[in-house]
């Protein structure tokens, strides 16, 4: 019979995997919006407004999980939108959602895939405060525009020197802890693929790029000679 504290321990653990230190990352929720353009779907993107973070960049609504309030992070997504977009809950139809998404800075998105049940985006009120302009972009056209690839390069530092006063400041104490030289300075080196789709609204990069491709990738190669969508 095993021992009482591996008894404990196998009790312990989850019934599912899940993701190790979830807690410590910012996490989030976004919504890729839907919305029926004739005979196909185009995808919803916003402007973000220009005093907020990251303003005037271009990504899908969406924002942090709220512990306090939100049950779960398909709640988020939808909260968000609404509060971003100005619309009622009724109006979006969630279809699904895709893999969590893992960022080198940190970062856990939760992306789900709706429907806005409107007629345009001349039916919303936008939050001015968090949002700039709206516009939507026509799957099939995203579907026939490749997008950008590009690596930016990663390293994690055991110190860093403020540039004006000189001040060394300690972040891990490789040398204290009399770990091999290599974590003394800087080390991994790693390289971070990031993806960008230009449009004539601008640029479509980073996180809200990575969900796009992701979503893009899972639908039938787009139709020869500029044939009717599926």
């Amino acid at each position: 019979m095993d021992d009482p504290l591996i008894q404990k321990l196998t009790a312990a653990l989850p019934a599912a995997p899940g993701i190790m230190g979830r807690e410590e990352y910012f996490q989030a929720a976004v919504l890729v919006p839907l919305v029926r353009l004739g005979e196909e779907y185009g995808i919803l993107f916003q402007k973000r407004a220009a005093a907020i973070r990251q303003g005037g960049e271009i990504s899908f609504p969406g924002g942090r999980f709220d512990a306090g309030g939100d049950r779960s992070f398909r709640e988020t997504a939808v909260r968000e939108t609404c509060e971003e977009l100005g619309l009622e809950p009724d109006r979006i139809r969630i279809i699904g959602r895709a893999d969590t998404l893992l960022t080198p800075m940190e970062v856990l998105v939760e992306p789900y895939i709706g429907i806005l049940e409107i007629e345009g985006p001349e039916c919303l009120r936008l939050n001015r405060a968090e949002v700039e302009e709206v516009f939507i972009l026509p799957l099939s056209e995203l579907r026939r525009r490749p997008p950008e690839s590009y690596w930016v390069r990663l390293e994690a530092h055991s110190h860093t020197v403020d540039p004006e006063s000189g001040k060394r400041e300690i972040h891990f104490p490789g040398r204290e802890l009399e770990l091999p030289e290599r974590y003394h300075g800087s080390w991994g080196d790693r390289k971070h693929r990031l993806w960008a789709y230009r449009t004539e609204k601008g640029v479509i990069w980073g996180i809200t790029a990575q969900i796009l491709r992701d979503i893009l990738n899972r639908l039938p190669p787009p139709p020869e000679n500029g044939g009717p969508p599926e």
